[in-house]
């Protein structure tokens, strides 16, 4: 996992309850904590961007073709992206073939893509050891985290995930600290079941 500086929007809530004027009172403790548990739902929800275009995004290939995600457009897209010499990503990399071939017939596309210095030459290498069953290519960190948004002095933590629905749009996107990584089998399975169904 490649940590650069520790992403804080997990602790916003804090702050922003700070500043909402509540003060919790230690002789009601269950009332303050719902109280609390509301706060924090509201703030994560108000934080949540809405579904929005994905821009091209096109992934290069060990044997020189390409594949543009907006050839995907249609199916609802899982892209991974990982680096070449991150363990977690490594190990992820293993899991992201089980989700192709269970979802693959439902009208998903499980996509990969490394970009980590290096990440052309170190490319057959990790295809070879640690994917099977999708596809997967290299990038840059430039186009990476222009495509995500993120700027780079921010840093960030991999492997990350974004989710792409039927209609080329990205609902979501997860650095490697997100809570969607506590338990990603299951709120992998609960993102790909809720954009199928719409």
């Amino acid at each position: 996992m490649k940590v650069l500086f520790r992403n804080t929007r997990t602790t916003d809530s804090l702050p922003a309850a700070r500043s909402a004027g509540f003060l919790f009172r230690l002789a009601q403790p269950k009332a303050a904590c719902a109280l609390f548990a509301f706060l924090l739902a509201a703030v994560v929800v108000a934080q949540t961007p809405p579904p929005r275009p994905a821009p091209e995004f096109v992934i290069h290939m060990a044997d020189g073709s390409n594949k543009p995600l907006s050839s995907f457009k249609g199916k609802v897209v899982m892209l991974a992206l990982m680096q070449t010499g991150c363990p977690h990503c490594q190990h992820f990399a293993q899991q992201l073939g089980m989700y192709q071939k269970e979802y693959g017939p439902k009208g998903v596309q499980v996509l990969g893509a490394v970009f980590d210095t290096g990440a052309k030459a170190g490319l057959p290498h990790f295809a070879e050891q640690f994917v099977r069953g999708f596809p997967v290519g290299y990038s840059d960190e430039t186009t990476v985290m222009n495509w995500l948004k993120q700027p780079v002095e921010q840093g960030y933590f991999v492997p990350i995930l974004a989710f792409i629905n039927r209609r080329g749009q990205i609902v979501s996107q997860h650095m490697g600290d997100d809570l969607l990584f506590q338990d990603p089998d299951t709120n992998i399975r609960h993102a790909l079941d809720r954009l199928l169904r719409n």
